[in-house]
């Protein structure tokens, strides 16, 4: 699990996030949720690379456990990327905003 924040002061260009990840020999796409949308706990096969490009979202990892004992959660905003290793399990919630983000798959 890797959770990589912006840094710029500017807020994130879809279109240099996007040809960013094509640098890394990665294929994006762009999905869009609604405030409050929620996605129920689920993993993947691959290695999921994602980019939040606007608003905002919450993944809770609920195999992993924080200092209180509790599910860990990342919040990511504009311009952070989280790499997501295959088999982790993981649900999410949108922020108030919605959320735009870009996202692939890297097999490894």
């Amino acid at each position: 699990m890797q959770v990589i924040r912006w840094q710029e002061q500017q807020q994130p260009l879809e279109q240099g996030l996007r040809q960013q990840m094509r640098e890394q020999g990665l294929s994006p796409y762009t999905w869009s949720n609604g405030p409050g949308e929620r996605y129920s706990v689920h993993s993947h096969s691959y290695t999921k690379v994602l980019y939040c490009v606007s608003g905002s979202i919450r993944f809770v990892l609920p195999d992993r456990l924080d200092e209180k004992g509790e599910a860990s959660a990342i919040d990511l905003g504009p311009g952070d990327c989280m790499v997501l290793p295959a088999g982790v399990r993981h649900s999410a919630l949108v922020g108030r905003q919605g959320v735009t983000c870009l996202e692939a798959a890297r097999q490894e």
